[in-house]
Order: C-alpha cells, then structure tokens, then sequence
C-alpha cells in the first residue's frame, strides 16, 4: 500500500469532512476545516492512499504550546501505521516552530489511542470530566513537552 502525505489544502476539504464524519460521532463541518485553512496557527497533516484522505492530524500553536485538534484514519486504514506516522510529521513540526509542549484530549475509553500518545511520549496530566456533548464521557488530557 502506497501511503503519501501533503497539508491540508481547499481541494481536500469535503474528503476530510466525510472521514470526519465516519470516524467521529462530533464530526467537523467542511466549514470548520475551511476556516482552519485562513488560521496561520493551524497546521494540518493528511495521509492518502491511491489519491484519496485516509488520514489527518491537525495542530493549533499558540504562544509557543500545541494543541492537536483531531487525529483519524478511516477503519480501513487502521493498524498500518499511518497514525504513528501523522502523529510523528504534527511533532517534527511542532518542534520545528520551538514549542514547549504538545497538549490532547483524548476519551478515556480509547485505549488504543492513549497506547499510541503514550508510545509517543504523551503523559496524562488532567482530567476534563463530562467532557463529550455526546454522552458526557470524561476526557483525559495529555502532554509531551518537547526539547
């Protein structure tokens, strides 16, 4: 499987709001996505597929601390690497801009994605509970401070 990655760009916006949708149950409107593209602190990284969005991870830095809005990969393309991979690309930059640290929230029943953030350096300092409009799950927030 060939995997390439490219920034997030205007022609990508309805493909990214359809993964959006299958992966989460908040998805993001193409509007949302679209105003993220006018947002010089956002910085978005897509996985493709045979020229399709398999993938994304978007960051926002904001006086020298990241945020990562969302990371997915459709289901098909889970269990190939391709989170690790954007997660990697969102930290290089990430430590490319000079920032302190790299903040998520994450839902506690997501075991999977907690591996993969903790894989990566991530460290619970928090927890938002109530956090999810869609059934008030607690989210744990995670850290990585960056060198």
């Amino acid at each position: 499987m060939n995997i390439h990655y490219d920034f997030l760009k205007e022609e990508y916006l309805d493909e990214i709001a359809r993964l959006d949708q299958v992966c989460f149950t908040i998805p993001w409107s193409k509007s949302l996505f679209a105003s993220e593209l006018s947002n010089p602190n956002a910085h978005y990284v897509l996985a493709f597929s045979d020229g399709s969005v398999a993938g994304y991870c978007g960051l926002q830095a904001v006086a020298g601390e990241g945020s990562i809005t969302n990371i997915a990969v459709l289901p098909q393309f889970r269990g190939l690497g391709i989170a690790s991979e954007l997660l990697k690309k969102i930290i290089d930059y990430a430590n490319e801009q000079n920032l302190e640290f790299v903040t998520l929230e994450v839902r506690e029943s997501n075991r999977i994605a907690i591996g993969l953030y903790l894989k990566f350096g991530f460290r619970e300092v928090g927890k938002r509970k109530n956090y999810y409009s869609d059934n008030h799950e607690t989210a744990i927030l995670m850290t990585r401070f960056l060198s």
